[in-house]
């Protein structure tokens, strides 16, 4: 995966054609916070400004930055979806937690990789 990274914070980038700049935002948090660059150097820089200056901002009005991911995720499925899943990692000796990381490990880098 082709990705910034800055203090464990990550981008999503595009390309503004009609400005001709790359705008991006840090992915992972509900905050938002973009920035924009005309070159790859610059659009890193101000990445990284961007990061420090969202933690430094949460810390001046005594907010706690948001982290991009928490690790843990709740989400519903049919329950026949969930017996399925829970009988697979039975199987393999491993909890259902530890087998849905793998099953979700594994299938986001197979999307990410096809990005």
């Amino acid at each position: 995966m082709n990705a910034m990274s800055h203090r464990g914070y990550l981008a999503r980038v595009e390309f503004d054609a009609g400005d001709r700049i790359f705008v991006g935002h840090i992915a992972g948090i509900n905050d938002v916070v973009g920035f924009h660059g005309e070159s790859v150097t610059e659009l890193e820089s101000a990445f990284q400004a961007a990061v420090d200056d969202y933690v430094e901002a949460c810390g001046k009005v005594g907010k706690s930055p948001e982290k991009p991911y928490s690790g843990r995720v709740m989400f519903r499925v049919d329950p026949s979806t969930h017996a399925r899943a829970a009988l697979a990692a039975q199987l393999r000796g491993l909890s259902l937690n530890q087998w849905a990381e793998e099953a979700l490990n594994k299938q986001a880098g197979a999307d990410l990789a096809g990005r």
